[in-house]
């Protein structure tokens, strides 16, 4: 049985699967920031709202024997997956579950901080981060991953019920506590707080069918339209119609879907 929690897209393991999908097609970009921020060997790194610990088990690789990787999630679910992954490959991972409010790190010196869509669902983001720099040694970075705007994701040829079905996830996203486009205010956040911003990277994609990209939002679309019935912003044959419109979409050699724009912040404690 699913434990019982907040999160939007629940954590059974049809959830597991598309967070596995979804970190494939992101896994590059990812490495990417690490790489700009330098995190490596022997370094203490927290992953703020590891979920399963996709990236939890790359960067556990990544810092090695002398290292550890402190993840930080609410979902016991999770977190007892990501132990079984941790003990699998004999990596230096720590779980530790709580939500962000009541985390409390002690006097634990992080070389680095991770986040991939932690700070959007959360009211507060600002005495997040303040929390969380306090545990950052100086030189440390902080690298953020966020949507610029969530509002950019649209496809070509133009279905009208898929698109509505599009609208309304956007909706019920904003109607959520949170800002599902906090990525635009990262830089702002983070200076406040004390972090220098080194770098700000727009995350773009413009996706086919062909490409293991395009299953990002077709598991998505798939997981997520279907909860819009019991949350009240459409209709059950609303849902079908929108959906078997992003099927066929997919069979049409000129389809192209412009995922929603994503940002990667990078602060540096001075």
């Amino acid at each position: 049985m699913a434990e019982h929690n907040d999160y939007i897209l629940g954590t059974e393991w049809k959830e597991l699967n598309r967070l596995g999908i979804q970190h494939q097609v992101w896994a590059s970009e990812a490495r990417k920031a690490w790489e700009l921020a330098e995190f490596g060997t022997g370094q203490t790194i927290l992953d703020l709202g590891s979920g399963p610990g996709f990236c939890s088990r790359d960067l556990g690789y990544m810092v090695g024997e002398t290292g550890k990787v402190i993840a930080v999630d609410k979902s016991s679910d999770f977190l007892k997956f990501l132990d079984e992954v941790t003990k699998l490959h004999k990596l230096k991972i720590e779980t530790r579950c709580t939500d962000f409010e009541t985390m409390d790190l002690g006097d634990l010196s992080l070389d680095g901080i991770y986040s991939r869509w932690a700070l959007a669902w959360i009211a507060n983001p600002g005495e997040i981060v303040e929390k969380l720099v306090r545990n950052l040694v100086s030189g440390g970075a902080f690298v953020a991953h966020e949507y610029y705007l969530w509002d950019t994701f649209m496809m070509e040829p133009h279905y009208p019920e898929l698109q509505k079905g599009i609208n309304s996830i956007l909706k019920s996203l904003k109607e959520q506590e949170g800002d599902i486009n906090i990525g635009r205010k990262l830089p702002t956040i983070f200076y406040e707080n004390g972090l220098e911003v080194i770098s700000i990277r727009p995350m773009a994609k413009i996706i086919t069918p062909d490409q293991l990209a395009w299953q990002w939002p077709k598991t998505f679309l798939g997981t997520y339209m279907p909860k819009l019935e019991e949350l009240g912003y459409m209709t059950k044959a609303e849902i079908k119609l929108a959906l078997d419109q992003f099927y066929e979409l997919e069979y049409q050699e000129d389809a192209t879907i412009q995922c929603p724009q994503m940002v990667e912040v990078i602060g540096i404690k001075p």
